[in-house]
């Protein structure tokens, strides 16, 4: 495959990658792969074609690209939920709050991409695997640690469903919702006497 030499301007700009893997995660999530075209993707990015194809010669390398980018986030999160202060339990339900970070914008669309990509669902399921090890290494109970990784999906889901994600948070009802969810499996992780 022959290399493209990015135009100066491109070249100057040192986050034109992030910038174009940016847009192909924004193109993802307000469609489909399909909608999501190179030419799309390099107008969204602000880049030129070439550009584009200096840094990812394919849509292929491009959907590569978002799925190694979510690999290091969710390495990130998983070294964050270990390293948490109040507990991974604890950390990992507060963070399941889609907050539209690079992480749940990542995640997201590479869910879009499995619909069409072993590989995508792949990683997908690899992650899921590595969440549900932290947390069975903390809970030391498999029915418990699937228990909690289930009400961790279904605070995402439902933060990520909502539209208005700014009107959720500073309304406060998911704060008191998590509160209430985290005091409930604290009791449920609690050795009984």
């Amino acid at each position: 495959m022959p290399t493209h030499t990015p135009p100066l301007s491109d070249r100057a700009d040192g986050n034109a990658r992030s910038r174009i893997l940016d847009a192909y995660t924004s193109l993802l999530l307000k469609g489909n792969h399909r909608a999501a075209t190179l030419d799309a993707v390099a107008k969204v990015a602000g880049v030129s074609k070439g550009g584009l194809l200096y840094h990812f010669p394919s849509k292929d390398a491009l959907s590569q690209g978002l799925i190694e980018q979510l690999k290091v986030l969710a390495q990130e999160d998983i070294s964050d939920i270990c390293n948490a202060g109040s507990g991974a339990v604890e950390h990992f339900i507060r963070t399941s709050v889609n907050s539209d970070s690079p992480l749940d914008r990542s995640l997201i669309a590479t869910v879009r991409l499995a619909q069409d990509s072993q590989e995508a669902r792949d990683v997908l399921q690899q992650i899921n695997e590595t969440w549900y090890a932290v947390i069975l290494d903390t809970v030391q109970d498999p029915q418990l640690a699937r228990t909690i990784q289930i009400i961790s999906d279904g605070i995402y889901f439902n933060t990520a469903i909502n539209l208005d994600i700014n009107k959720v948070q500073m309304s406060g009802d998911i704060e008191e919702i998590v509160d209430s969810v985290i005091a409930v499996v604290k009791r449920l992780t609690q050795p009984t006497a």
